[in-house]
């Protein structure tokens, strides 16, 4: 009988299939998968009973420090609360964006000191004569690039012009990374919250209304175009509508190497949210018509969307409330590490919309094959033991007093939910027991990219 350093026991969800089995663990790595038990030896079982053992969750889609008060401690304990073993995190960070290896070093070096479970970086470039950075970033070991169409700040997160894009997408082919994009046009809707301003109309729909589907689309119809010509992976980040998709889905048709996700608040919300929480519903692109969220999640069911991401933003209430008087005033985006897992299973698999192993494929196989993250997003042979476990049987009540991050702010505040996040496990050893986060900073590590030297 093998003998290894720990077991897990549960309904295993394999790439193909759930069975009721067990696996075997050694030194951070899954060394073996049974179906039924008794096959293997070892001090440390932990029985899962008819909970579900998924592949370690990756969130692909995380801001630490677009809030400084945030950062790896309380988002990587957030995260690790919420059944999510890896997450990718964006480089628009607050003083100083990542957009050049000697930033890219430093950040290593926190994450490697604060990190709670495992962390991939991305990396961005600047407004102009950015692009000498990609080929040592990616050297350097960043996961892939963002960058964005429309402009929240010039220096710290920057509407990349035409020309630089182009420049960076044939450098970043070179790497075999992703070109990943905020896809917003930029144009559209600056004139038309001045336009609305002026007129003020300030309330909380107007948000919805200045960033109508249009700048959405035509913003991922040119860069899909411009993917078309360079040969780049391109990946579109928080689609909010479905169209976008069926665009997407003409230029795969034509070849283009274009993968994309949506996030939670586009699947559970509409723009009537808008309304009712004000500026905590606040995200860009914003919050869509109700028919309109129905096309995407019609998508998810296709099989169109990749992945679900949180795009998670820890603002403070302060800085939403900003925008009570006036929507344009409030920061956009919501945090979601600690909450998207058990939201997403609830809206999906507690009521048979999706199988548990095409939750797991939406949740952590696709972000791992999306961005070639080595050793990740499946119940294999050789793979990471990262595991999320999740009991369909017990409930979760959302309260955003306790959440771990620095924001404590959700519209989903007080939902019941239909599953529990019961257990977190990161290469073969727990890091949250369904109550606690019981590793601390310095547990987590950083994962390099597919080109790092």
């Amino acid at each position: 009988m093998n003998k290894v350093d720990s077991i897990i026991k549960g309904q295993i969800v394999l790439k193909d299939k759930v069975m009721k089995g067990e696996v075997g663990i050694k030194e951070g790595k899954i060394i073996s998968i049974h179906e039924g038990t008794g096959n293997l030896q070892s001090d440390e079982v932990k029985d899962y009973g008819d909970a579900f053992v998924f592949p370690g969750m990756i969130d692909v889609h995380v801001h630490c420090f677009s809030n400084p008060d945030e950062g790896f401690v309380t988002t990587s304990t957030s995260a690790a609360a919420g059944g999510i073993t890896t997450f990718l995190d964006m480089p628009y960070d607050l003083p100083n964006p990542v957009n050049n290896v000697d930033q890219f070093k430093k950040k290593v070096k926190q994450l490697e000191e604060e990190a709670v479970v495992d962390i991939c970086l991305w990396g961005t470039i600047t407004k102009i004569n950015g692009t000498d950075q990609i080929i040592p970033l990616a050297e350097a070991g960043a996961i892939a690039f963002k960058m964005s169409t429309f402009e929240t700040d010039a220096y710290r997160f920057p509407r990349i012009p035409d020309p630089e894009i182009m420049k960076a997408m044939k450098l970043i082919e070179k790497t075999g990374l992703r070109a990943a994009f905020h896809s917003e046009n930029d144009e559209i809707i600056v004139d038309l919250i001045d336009e609305y301003q002026k007129a003020g109309k300030v309330y909380p729909k107007a948000h919805n209304e200045t960033r109508p589907p249009v700048t959405e689309t035509s913003a991922v119809l040119k860069l899909m175009e411009f993917a078309y010509w360079t040969n780049v992976k391109l990946h579109i980040v928080h689609v909010s509508h479905p169209r976008t998709i069926d665009l997407i889905k003409l230029f795969q048709a034509q070849g283009v190497k274009v993968t994309c996700e949506t996030c939670y608040p586009y699947l559970l919300m509409d723009v009537d949210d808008l309304d009712k929480y004000g500026p905590i519903a606040k995200n860009n692109p914003p919050l869509r018509e109700q028919e309109e969220v129905q096309g995407l999640w019609k998508h998810i069911e296709e099989g169109n969307i990749d992945l679900v991401s949180s795009d998670h933003a820890p603002w403070s209430a302060e800085q939403k409330e900003r925008g009570n008087e006036n929507i344009f005033l409030a920061s956009s985006g919501l945090p979601g590490v600690e909450i998207m897992i058990p939201l997403m299973f609830n809206s999906t698999v507690s009521n048979g919309r999706l199988t548990p192993n095409e939750f797991s494929n939406l949740m952590s196989t696709h972000p791992a094959e999306v961005f070639s993250i080595p050793g990740k997003g499946q119940i294999s042979v050789g793979y990471d033991a990262d595991f999320t476990v999740i009991d369909p049987a017990q409930k979760t009540v959302i309260d955003q007093n306790s959440f771990k991050s620095y924001s404590k702010l959700t519209p989903f505040n007080g939902q019941e939910l239909n599953c529990k996040v019961i257990s977190t496990i990161l290469r073969g050893e727990e890091v949250f027991d369904g109550e606690n986060v019981i590793k601390g900073p310095g547990f987590g590590k950083f994962v390099p990219g597919s080109a790092a030297k």
